[in-house]
């Protein structure tokens, strides 16, 4: 199985000093499973290609399986008795080539490099090339996986038989992955998802990969849209672990609303103490204008998996607090994250979690003092629109409701996000400035509400703040 990674950052040899594999040598490392190489095609100061070469030797491969016989994964697709011996592992890229990967490249994989530690921290060009990757779900999985990280994904399923196309498709992709990052940000990023495209890991899952999975994910993992599915298949489905990973990772969001501006915050700010990122400058924002609202009684619709609701439950002027969300998995991340069987009963008593749709009408949300929409408006189609406007303005009627959504016109200063992508794969559609103050103008109208508009994050003079917010008040 091969893998390649070009660049064409000049002085392009440079490559070898962030692999620390020198490009006039071949280099060879002993794996449980055969003998992986490292070697250069390509090398000059314009472009270098360094390839990793993993020969599997299936005699050594079938004794490493046997030496784990029992505790192996119910996944694994060639657990007939000659699969042992008979399969496609010598072949195509999977979790052993992810293992062989974190092996010869461990320093490259933390983003050290003695000869170039200022490159090792910088965002290079890179293309990487995986001509046969077993990829369960086919290329659009592929796409869905690398895509929100900033790579330009080419995703070629390979026929069955060239000669027979008729025959369609098989389990195997040529993928192509293109853009400008850190060489341990790829790699990290093929470490992790490598064998969850396989999804039939070649050895046995412990606990301690759990903090593999969150060491090599850091940084990105908790803000992918995918990240669901990546803990599940990473660790085997294997429930227990999975739902450990995901609770660790919720911790580490600063919001679980699927919201991909989450992942693209502004870099930190040069003063001593880092900058809060835009999820927390947001939660502040909703947080100072449930205040000045006067508001004690207070809703967040669409809750996701708590994070406004752990910054409201700990101000005492909110004296009732309900998280509402369509997804009872969201609120039992919720539930989790806030630890309501732990909190005192005092503070447990003036918080409820709800699952409701904000498209119907609920009786359950009327009567409050205000409503939160944050990160919610823009993952619903456009003709569901009016239906959430006549349940949140019309029917539950609250005297103050805060929304906030993501500005497109700011888009373009999201370095990786390509041009007319959304923050965020579920996102149905983000507003301009102009867009988001005609709705709101339009719901003012027809609902007997007045608004003030205000920008969240730092203001550009060109595009303006990464995030809208508005401020509902009946009249």
């Amino acid at each position: 199985m091969l893998l390649t990674l070009t660049t064409t950052h000049q002085p392009a040899t440079d490559l070898g000093h962030l692999l620390i594999k020198h490009p006039d040598r071949v280099h060879a490392f002993d794996v449980p499973v055969g003998t992986a190489h490292i070697f250069y095609p390509e090398a000059d100061e314009q472009r270098c290609t360094a390839a990793l070469l993993l020969d599997v030797d299936p005699l050594r491969l079938a004794a490493a399986r046997g030496r784990g016989r029992g505790r192996q994964p119910t996944t694994t697709p060639d657990s007939f008795t000659l699969g042992r011996y008979v399969n496609d592992r010598p072949y195509a890229a999977s979790s052993l080539l992810a293992s062989a990967l974190s092996k010869v490249y461990r320093s490259a994989l933390r983003g050290e490099s003695k000869a170039r530690p200022e490159l090792a921290g910088a965002s290079i060009p890179l293309e990487v090339r995986v001509p046969v990757l077993r990829c369960r779900g086919g290329a659009d999985v592929a796409t869905r996986m690398f895509t929100p990280l900033g790579w330009t994904v080419t995703a070629t399923a390979i026929p069955l038989d060239e000669l027979h196309p008729e025959w369609g498709v098989s389990r195997y992709v040529d993928l192509t992955l293109t853009g400008t990052m850190r060489v341990a940000d790829a790699l990290n990023h093929l470490y992790v998802l490598l064998p969850v495209l396989d999804d039939a890991k070649h050895y046995w899952v412990a606990p301690d990969e759990v903090d593999k999975l969150l060491r090599a994910g850091a940084g990105w993992l908790a803000d992918h849209p995918e990240r669901a599915l990546i803990v599940r298949r990473y660790l085997a489905h294997r429930r227990a672990l999975a739902g450990q990973a995901l609770e660790r990772l919720a911790a580490q969001r600063p919001t679980d609303e699927p919201t991909a501006d989450d992942g693209v915050d502004d870099a930190p700010a040069a003063e001593p103490a880092p900058r809060a990122s835009l999820a927390a400058r947001r939660r502040e924002a909703v947080h100072a204008a449930l205040v000045d609202a006067g508001a004690h009684r207070v809703l967040d619709l669409g809750c996701g998996g708590g994070a406004l609701l752990a910054t409201l439950i700990g101000d005492r002027r909110f004296t009732e607090i309900v998280g509402t969300d369509v997804s009872s998995q969201a609120l039992t991340i919720a539930a989790r994250r806030l630890r309501l069987d732990r909190l005192p009963e005092r503070q447990r008593d003036r918080l409820r979690l709800r699952q409701s749709a904000l498209t119907y009408r609920d009786d359950r949300l009327r009567g409050y003092d205000a409503a939160v929409l944050m990160e919610v408006v823009e993952h619903l189609d456009p003709p569901r629109l009016p239906a959430l406007e006549d349940a949140v303005f019309g029917y539950a009627r609250p005297g103050t409701v805060v929304v906030t959504t993501p500005n497109v016109e700011h888009n373009v200063r999201y370095e990786g996000l390509p041009a007319g992508a959304f923050r965020h794969a579920d996102h149905r559609f983000e507003w301009t400035r102009a867009e988001f103050a005609d709705w709101v103008r339009q719901v003012c109208a027809s609902y007997g509400y007045t608004a003030a508009l205000h920008g969240v994050g730092d203001e550009d003079p060109t595009v303006g703040a990464p995030t809208q917010l508005a401020v509902f008040t009946r009249i």
